[in-house]
């Protein structure tokens, strides 16, 4: 596994390198600490931050290679995400207000936008990674995201809960509600729905991950936090898609935004199943003539 951390220096938590370490040391991944000055008087003082980040790292059993550049942040990140394969990218993301559509700085949603690997930010205070909810949809485009959240989980040690989270029908539909709650009968049913999770399941369980499947009614945004705030999840994981065209760059549903904007916990926007090398080499070059 090899997991790209990028650092600013400036985050006193550390969230990121903290992130990255409880990460990237359990699955042994071979990681790199990417610093990017925006102009080049700051390249020495960044350096500096980022050796101390270092030592950090170490102290999870992480030892990175320290790599630091001048110029743009979105189109160095870019850069070094296509240069090499990541499996895991980690950004820091801050609040920049309490309101509004963009509650995130907007260059976390340029970065998971412009990358191809899966993004997870370090939004709020993280000291352990145990248990993970995945937002699913029921639909099979949510896989790779499965797969690489049983990779983590099964390194770290964590549990993982499947959510679905359906529209709550009239009152006279109650009998309804209660048997798609039913999360055996539902697994056991033969429905796209219950197949799909069920599939789901197996494959972390195969992972050695322990898996609990569950079923909320209501808002879908208003039940991820319910169930984050009643269960005490670590991490929530959900998906992003790729555009079709020219740039084939990601694009976040209004739900995964919704989730990164109100996040308090890490968030890892999970990518579908491989896009096409053309489609990532297309974008780069579209993004190198914007630049020139």
């Amino acid at each position: 596994m090899r997991v790209l951390i990028c650092s600013d220096g400036t985050d006193p938590a550390d969230k990121p390198v903290r992130l990255g370490g409880l990460v990237a040391g359990p699955c042994q991944a071979e990681t790199t600490l990417l610093g990017i000055a925006e102009v080049a008087d700051d390249e020495r003082p960044l350096r500096a931050a980022l050796e101390s980040e270092t030592e950090k790292l170490r102290g999870f059993g992480v030892s990175p290679e320290l790599v630091v550049r001048t110029g743009e942040p979105i189109r160095e990140i870019l850069h070094e995400t296509t240069s090499k394969q990541y499996d895991l990218t980690i950004i820091g993301a801050e609040r920049k207000g309490t309101t509004g559509l963009y509650w995130r700085a907007e260059k976390s949603y340029e970065v998971i936008k412009a990358i191809p690997s899966p993004v997870l930010l370090a939004t709020g205070p993280c000291e352990t990674l145990k248990s993970f909810l995945v937002c699913t949809g029921g639909k099979l485009y949510i896989d790779a995201a499965v797969q690489l959240t049983g990779k983590v989980a099964a390194a770290v040690g964590a549990r993982v809960t499947l959510l679905h989270v359906m529209a709550e029908p009239p009152a006279i539909y109650a009998d309804l509600v209660r048997l798609e709650e039913d999360v055996d009968q539902l697994l056991a049913s033969d429905c796209e729905l219950g197949n799909n999770l069920l599939a789901q399941k197996k494959t972390l369980e195969q992972l050695g991950v322990v898996v609990e499947v569950r079923v909320r009614h209501g808002l879908v945004l208003s039940q991820v936090f319910a169930e984050v705030g009643e269960r005490k999840h670590d991490l929530i994981v959900t998906g992003s898609s790729q555009t079709h065209g020219p740039l084939g760059h990601y694009i976040m549903g209004d739900l995964t935004r919704s989730i990164v904007n109100r996040a308090n916990v890490p968030v890892l926007v999970a990518r579908p199943l491989k896009s096409s090398g053309a489609a990532r080499s297309g974008f780069w070059d579209a993004l190198k003539r914007m630049f020139r």
